[in-house]
């Protein structure tokens, strides 16, 4: 299969960008390349306390906008099949929404909830950030730049509390399959290394996202731009996970008729949990089958250019 337009991978904040390439053989880029695809990884790098200030207007009005042109150049100036995992999908939509000049070919949105209704872990939750108007996010912000690492990692965990609690068993049950073990060390590896929240977009992610439910209701403000997602007019793909707690299907189905003006909205389910729908053991044969078929359509839309290197500028 021809290379097509340029792949970019958009990763969560506080996830490290190995998401897309956790091991051999579970490894989405990996998989992208191998089909012949040209991919780029965007990678926010380590983020501190010097970090605290940064928000939704950094990260998607300047961050991933710079990342999709300059991909877009490097490409001989071909749009960019954005795939974005969990806040890194939302990221994208939001990115397209706020500005349809981008050179965007189509999104893949995996994992990403848009309505947080449908979320149960975040039903008791909802309430006490109407209460409190999220001071005590406030207040980790003013003492530690944001939500710390350690913080980040727990929450993870906890979000898949049973298997967090069956994990012993499974192993020992489970010794002389090398393959499940090689899962376990990598997802070990990768939960070890979340980074942490920057303080600002702890906070709007905290008001925006969760009290208020904006990705479903009227969109959230990057840099004075009002990014609702029926201004997205680019085909969009989502994909939701039947066993994933963090993004349950019912709320990644709402993209179906959110995205009112996309020429095409197409939503799968795949097997798996949070991180297992993006690159668990099943992914290869469900989610990435289905982002393949997309990639594919992307190729017959937007046909083949020569990739062009321009020189670089100082």
């Amino acid at each position: 299969m021809p290379a097509g337009p340029p792949v970019l991978f958009v990763p969560p904040l506080a996830a490290p960008a190995r998401c897309y390439d956790l091991r051999r053989g579970c490894s989405l880029a990996e998989h992208v390349v191998n089909a012949g695809r040209i991919g780029y990884l965007l990678d926010y790098g380590p983020i501190g306390f010097a970090d605290r200030d940064l928000g939704f207007e950094e990260w998607v009005g300047e961050v991933l906008p710079g990342a999709i042109r300059a991909v877009s150049r490097d490409s001989g100036g071909q749009p960019v099949q954005l795939v974005g995992w969990c806040l890194g999908g939302i990221f994208a939509l939001l990115a397209a929404a706020a500005d349809p000049d981008l050179p965007i070919a189509s999104i893949a949105a995996i994992a990403t909830p848009v309505d947080v209704r449908e979320i149960r872990l975040a039903a008791p939750l909802r309430p006490l950030a109407r209460l409190t108007r999220g001071t005590e996010v406030d207040l980790l912000s003013v003492l530690l730049g944001g939500v710390p690492r350690p913080v980040v990692r727990r929450a993870y965990q906890l979000a898949g509390f049973d298997k967090y609690v069956l994990r012993p068993y499974k192993v020992m049950t489970n010794l002389d399959n090398t393959e499940f073990l090689a899962q376990i060390e990598a997802v070990d590896n990768f939960t070890n290394t979340m980074l942490a929240y920057p303080g600002r977009t702890a906070r709007q992610v905290y008001r925006a996202l969760l009290r208020d439910n904006a990705l479903a209701e009227d969109g959230i403000d990057v840099g004075g731009r009002r990014a609702d997602l029926g201004r997205i007019r680019v085909p969009v793909l989502a994909i939701a996970g039947r066993g994933d707690a963090l993004a349950p299907v019912p709320s990644v189905h709402p993209l179906t008729h959110l995205l009112a003006a996309a020429p095409q909205v197409r939503f799968e389910t795949a097997p798996g949990g949070h991180l297992g729908v993006l690159t668990g053991r099943s992914a290869r044969t469900s989610t990435w089958e289905h982002l393949d078929r997309w990639l594919d359509e992307g190729t017959v839309r937007h046909g083949i250019r020569p990739q062009r290197r321009l020189p670089a500028t100082v």
